[in-house]
């Protein structure tokens, strides 16, 4: 007996194995959370089940109904334009089920809660308050888009009390020069704190771009991150029974 609509969780997926098995390991706190609900892991590229793989067998299963919600920390093209493409094409061969697309994670308090969360795992207690962090994030080729995630460095900042700058894997500006600033602006120690939700190609070229600092660990599988996944996927409830009122 399934608890209400099946959510179908989307991660971006990689080649790298450790980014599935991490997505898999916070998909298992989400089933775990809500037990009796049909919880459902689908990746957008390079693994595997697909999003149409997974929706095909909800379809199959019995359900009318699916909440998706994206596994992504930024409103991009793949939250956009990619899924929504991908849901409309899962419509129209399944009529009978109703697709709901759930906002993405974004830089929720909570979220910004679980980073600070792995910066306090990785200093390892260290109360220097000459600690600089350098936020990592993915980077974008949308200047607006990169602002906004260095509001998420300007917030754990405000959260810790230690000097942030952001900094990014594919853009600039880059972790050397992030780790520049910091040094320039008093920072003793310096420490990566990487804005990913799993492990995988572009964390370890971070790693490669600076070997000689403390990197803590994705967010990966956190309360935190299990709480917002179901307020988005209730978020989404209620506006699917307001829509059809």
């Amino acid at each position: 007996m399934h608890g209400g609509p099946a959510l179908i969780a989307v991660a971006h997926g990689s080649r790298d194995p450790r980014s599935a098995a991490t997505m898999a390991a916070v998909v298992a706190e989400l089933a775990a959370a809500r037990p009796g609900f049909d919880v459902r892991l689908a990746f957008l590229d390079l693994n595997a089940p697909s999003v149409e793989q997974v929706v095909d067998a909800v379809a199959a299963q019995g359900h009318t109904h699916a909440v998706v919600t994206p596994l992504l920390l930024g409103n991009a093209f793949h939250a956009r334009v990619d899924l929504p493409g991908l849901l409309a094409e899962a419509h129209a061969r399944h009529p009978q089920l109703r697709l709901t697309q759930a906002d993405v994670l974004g830089p929720d308090a909570r979220l910004i809660g679980a980073l600070r969360d792995r910066v306090s795992e990785a200093v390892s207690g260290a109360s220097s308050n000459r600690l600089g962090i350098a936020v990592a994030a993915v980077g974008s080729s949308s200047a607006a888009a990169n602002a906004r995630t260095a509001e998420v460095a300007r917030r754990l900042g405000r959260l810790t009390g230690h000097l942030t700058e952001i900094c990014y894997a594919t853009t600039e500006p880059t972790l050397p020069q992030a780790i520049s600033r910091l040094r320039t602006r008093g920072a003793d120690d310096v420490l990566v704190a990487p804005w990913f939700l799993a492990p995988g190609l572009l964390t370890d070229r971070l790693v490669t771009a600076a070997p000689n600092v403390v990197h803590a660990k994705v967010i990966g599988p956190h309360a935190a991150l299990t709480d917002i996944v179901w307020n988005r996927y209730d978020a989404a409830m209620a506006n699917a029974l307001t829509l059809s009122a």
